[in-house]
């Protein structure tokens, strides 16, 4: 890569080209119109102020009613779901961006306040000091968070519906305009459960050793590149976050078969959710390497990152995009902003974070 790739650079992801390398980090922000989960014209507008990003990936999207875990977060999985999301990637492609989905199980992190159902998982292991969250007309709309629910242990017939669940919201997803999808494998989510030792503990051929525990991963990935092509399909990992109780030791290795597996699929990208808080652990290179070695796409980077470190990490051909997450919430001209060394808008008010203000903290930020 040359020594003058910069967040500013041109990039060719698969087939699309991209005006720079910067990347909007999904974000849940619980904006949808209830009943039914539905994107609207306020998504519409809050994605279409932040298209000066290169590439924008959506906040996750349940494939699924069993897939859901917080209240108000948009599904793939309806007609009136495909239909909104079509003024999102309207509004986004007009204004000179490219957008994916995000597809979203999350697994045991559920409860029956949530969607009416049990979560499942791979095992009925609960994941201990973990909460979701509903909206039960507090007086400030804010969310009010539950603790999760033992899930149920998954069957052989459960795993089956839930790859086809993924493969059609891919399918959903290309039929509402967007450029391509990222399976969510991070986080603590299904896939991630079905990753890590801890929450995994089947015994039959999605457990036990790593490369079983990666099947569910592979099986989804491998569906949903045949059903809209492995150029418009990405995946997003978290190999060194162990919240909502998924610390395993294996971890790392593990994401490094599946990133063998991953590469022979072809998939366009690998996208590295990392830390985001204030002492968190620093990704070592020589995991950036071994990444970069194992699997020949594009790698995506996000966690905090500032411009220089960003920089720092494309220019030493660690990753090729950087996402950018709060940094874009609250400045929705980031890139211009990064370009004239401006000051920055903050968060104005946590309450908005998660649906809370319709609007307010959401497309009332200003631009310069």
């Amino acid at each position: 890569m040359s020594q003058n790739t910069d967040l500013f650079s041109t990039y060719h992801l698969g087939v699309l080209d991209l005006k720079n390398r910067f990347l909007m980090a999904p974000m849940t922000r619980s904006r949808a119109t209830q009943p039914g989960d539905i994107p609207n014209t306020l998504m519409a507008e809050y994605y279409g102020q932040r298209a000066s990003a290169g590439i924008i990936i959506t906040e996750a999207t349940q494939v699924s009613l069993q897939g859901k875990g917080y209240a108000n977060t948009p599904g793939i999985y309806t007609k009136e779901q495909i239909e909104g999301w079509k003024l999102i990637t309207d509004e986004v492609h007009k204004k000179g961006s490219k957008i994916f989905l995000q597809l979203w199980h999350v697994g045991r992190v559920s409860s029956s306040k949530v969607n009416g159902l049990q979560p499942i998982a791979p095992s009925e292991k609960i994941a201990k000091e973990t909460n979701v969250y509903i909206f039960d007309g507090a007086p400030n709309g804010d969310a009010t968070f539950i603790p999760v629910e033992t899930p149920r242990e998954m069957t052989k017939a459960d795993i089956k519906q839930v790859i086809e669940e993924f493969r059609t919201g891919a399918k959903n997803a290309i039929e509402a305009g967007f450029d391509g999808v990222e399976i969510h494998g991070a986080n603590g989510y299904l896939i991630d459960e079905f990753l890590r030792s801890n929450s995994n503990q089947r015994t039959d051929e999605y457990g036990g050793n790593k490369e079983n525990r990666t099947r569910l991963l592979t099986e989804i990935t491998e569906a949903v590149a045949i059903e809209v092509g492995k150029e418009k399909t990405g995946v997003r990992l978290s190999p060194f976050i162990s919240f909502k109780d998924m610390n395993d030791p294996e971890i790392l290795e593990t994401i490094m078969v599946a990133s063998q597996a991953l590469e022979k699929i072809g998939i366009t990208y690998i996208h590295l959710c990392e830390a985001d808080w204030d002492d968190a652990p620093e990704i070592p290179n020589d995991f950036r390497t071994e990444l970069r070695e194992t699997f020949s796409n594009t790698i995506i980077a996000t966690g905090n990152k500032t411009p220089e470190q960003a920089n720092s990490l494309l220019k030493n051909n660690l990753v090729d995009l950087v996402g950018f997450g709060r940094k874009f919430l609250t400045n929705p001209d980031y890139p211009e902003r990064v370009k004239q060394h401006a000051q920055m808008n903050d968060i104005s008010d946590t309450h908005t974070l998660f649906g809370g203000g319709g609007a307010r903290g959401y497309t009332d930020y200003s631009f310069l």
